[in-house]
Order: structure tokens, then C-alpha cells, then sequence
């Protein structure tokens, strides 16, 4: 079994009642492929610029992460600035630079179009049912987004329709 994780990779700057952190890697499908590779295979489809550090690259190596489907592109990988709440369910975002990801179009590479798995992380729901469309007879889909992509989405492309919960 393994996982196929769609989304995005990011610097993160978040500064929390009890700390800071600059620049560090963030991102959905960061997030969700780290945790899910304790568990499974992963391979991850997203984007990110020439400064994406070499260091994070190997991180997601050692967690046997695979990366066919990581577009590496001319100019900057996307950034997020938020400030959490004491409760930490409240947060704030301060900046948001999609960079790279701006226009990021998942195409999925052959070798992950059957998987039965998958996790469409935090991207436009447009672009999720592009996924989907890429998919061969998916079993178990799993999806993210956020206000940002709401907010700022048709939510329905072609015969799908992507429901925010």
C-alpha cells in the first residue's frame, strides 16, 4: 500500500505565545508526507522553487519519500506567515507568497496514476479535481484545502464538484 500526497510545499515563518520559527519547511503536503511515511510508502506531487534547500530534499529521502512527481522551477518556493493564538485552533496568516505555486499544475507521473490512496492537500479544490481526473479508479481520497482557496475558487470544475467541509 502506499500513498499518493498532492499539495504544498512551503517556507513557514509562525511565532506562537510560546516561540518563533523563521523559514522553515512547511506546507500540507510536507506535513502529511512526513507523518504518513511512519505508516506507508508515500509519493508526493508538488512544487517548489531553485531555492528549496538540498537538506529538505534528503529529509523526505530518508523517510523514503518518493519525489518523481516534485516539480523543481525557476523562482522561489511558495511562503506562509502566520500567528497561532493561545488557542491554537486560532491563527492568523500575516503573508502569503505563492511564488512557484501561483501557478502550479499537478500532472502526475504514470507510475502514480493507479494509486488507491490518496491525500489531495492544501490546493485550490479546482485543482484537486484535476487530480482526480488523472487518476485511474482511486479507493480511498482523502482532501484539504483552506479559506484561501475557498474563498478564491469556483469549487466546480467539469462533472466534479469539490465540497469544503
Amino acid at each position: 500500500m502506499s500513498i499518493l500526497v498532492v499539495g504544498s510545499v512551503f517556507f513557514d515563518s509562525i511565532e506562537t505565545p510560546h516561540g518563533k520559527v523563521e523559514r522553515e519547511l512547511g506546507g500540507a503536503a510536507a506535513y502529511f508526507s512526513a507523518a504518513a511515511s511512519f505508516f506507508a510508502p508515500v509519493s508526493m506531487v508538488a512544487t517548489v522553487g531553485h531555492d528549496f534547500p538540498s537538506e529538505d530534499l534528503e529529509f523526505f529521502a530518508r523517510r523514503g519519500v518518493d519525489l518523481s512527481g516534485l516539480q523543481v522551477r525557476d523562482g522561489k518556493t511558495g511562503s506562509w506567515v502566520g500567528r497561532y493564538h493561545e488557542d491554537m485552533n486560532q491563527r492568523d496568516t500575516l503573508d502569503l507568497q505563492l511564488n512557484v505555486f501561483a501557478d502550479f499544475h499537478p500532472e502526475l507521473p504514470d507510475a502514480y496514476r493507479d494509486a488507491q490512496y490518496v491525500f489531495l492537500a492544501n490546493i485550490d479544490p479546482a485543482l484537486q479535481a484535476t487530480v482526480l481526473d488523472q487518476l485511474h479508479a482511486p479507493g480511498i481520497i482523502g482532501c484539504d484545502t483552506m479559506n484561501h482557496w475557498i474563498t478564491g475558487s469556483a469549487l466546480v470544475t467539469g462533472s466534479r464538484t469539490a465540497v469544503p467541509s
